[in-house]
């Protein structure tokens, strides 16, 4: 089979010859720490880890949701412990140079009242030039229509963007301050990425959607159900209906923390498969298939902090969620990118238990000489 028959039949709970088998990547820390333990040096990004580790891939249409033109990166004020500048998004922060402080702290965002909005909206343009040129947008089909890998629209996001827009504290607040502005963004996002993704929806046949919020904490949602319900549902199930006519019955949501009180209303609103399910965060792959059977679909459910443990402790997290994935319509993988706790060496030992447990024959570990 090819990797696009494994990625179909196994969200369809039919018949595959293994897994489709892939992996989330790793932290840049990760793979430093790595090559000090015998990783080849040249393998510095999560493409070249993919095709080093031997994965299989998705491929994804080309197309450009994001501000155009973004806004200039500059360096607003230097100091010798830190640096204040302006991200492409806008957002004003101060990054720290002492080498441990690698969270900024976060001095002003783009868009705090509806005047604000109605200027940076402007970025959020569909008629921007938002595809490759004809000839590379032709040879792209031509690739896509051919492709043995899954083939993959991005769908953007509703609620994360706000939010990293507005500040986390300021996004919260305007559903009960500012809720015309909240539901004129989220509008304005939804209407925005259907038209953008339009001409690809007609033009390429596609196998998934793959959207983006990270809207939980480690025990919760960050709005409650009631408002997830009324602001986000009915703009996902426009979304999910374009998506249908076009024949994409699979769309994936990537949210960390914990989804338990909101992952019912993403199937809903026809929102299908939930990933990286952290583990950590109480988003259980076992426990969501109990609860909602096969109309739910995963990504993910490997719990990372097996990796760092032991041997022990990946052999007990694999032999966990064996019975879901041979029941079908789970992928499974770390929870996350792979933190720089895990040992190259575990790593490896993860991923020969992955190929002996799900029987992943055909695929050759590269050997570093580690054992």
């Amino acid at each position: 089979m090819t990797p696009k028959e494994r990625w179909i039949n196994t969200f369809h709970f039919k018949k595959v010859d293994r897994i489709f088998n892939m992996e989330f990547g790793w932290w840049s820390d990760t793979l430093k720490r790595w090559h000090n333990e015998g990783l080849p040096s040249d393998i510095d990004t999560i493409e070249k880890g993919d095709i080093f580790f031997g994965f299989d891939r998705l491929v994804y249409v080309p197309v450009d949701l994001g501000l155009i033109p973004p806004f200039e990166e500059k360096i607003i004020e230097e100091a010798d412990q830190y640096r204040i500048m302006q991200d492409a998004t806008g957002t004003i922060l101060k990054c720290f140079k002492d080498g441990r402080s690698s969270i900024p702290h976060y001095i002003k965002f783009p868009i705090e009242n509806r005047n604000d909005w109605l200027k940076f909206k402007s970025r959020l343009d569909p008629n921007s030039v938002r595809y490759p040129s004809e000839s590379e947008w032709e040879q792209f089909k031509k690739k896509a229509k051919n492709s043995e890998l899954p083939v993959i629209i991005g769908g953007g996001s509703l609620f994360g963007w706000i939010r990293n827009w507005m500040g986390f504290e300021n996004c919260l607040m305007a559903f009960y301050d500012q809720p015309d502005l909240i539901e004129e963004m989220i509008d304005h996002l939804c209407e925005f990425v259907l038209s953008v993704d339009e001409r690809a929806l007609s033009e390429v046949n596609i196998d998934a959607v793959g959207m983006w919020e990270d809207m939980a904490f480690k025990t919760q949602p960050m709005i409650s159900p009631a408002l997830f319900k009324k602001f986000l549902v009915p703009r996902y199930r426009r979304m999910s209906e374009r998506f249908h006519k076009a024949g994409i019955d699979l769309i994936f949501l990537d949210c960390d923390g914990n989804i338990n009180e909101i992952a019912g209303l993403w199937l809903d609103a026809g929102i299908n498969i939930m990933f990286p399910l952290e583990i950590n965060s109480g988003s259980d792959p076992v426990l969501l298939r109990k609860r909602f059977g096969k109309n739910i679909l995963f990504m993910g459910g490997v719990d990372k902090k097996a990796l760092i443990e032991s041997k022990s402790a990946i052999d007990r997290e694999l032999e966990r969620i064996k019975g879901v994935v041979e029941e079908g319509g789970y992928i499974p993988h770390v929870d996350h990118r792979v933190p720089p706790d895990v040992s190259l060496k575990n790593y490896l030992y993860y991923l020969r238990r992955k190929r002996e447990i799900f029987n992943i024959v055909d695929w050759k570990i590269p050997d570093i000489g580690l054992e």
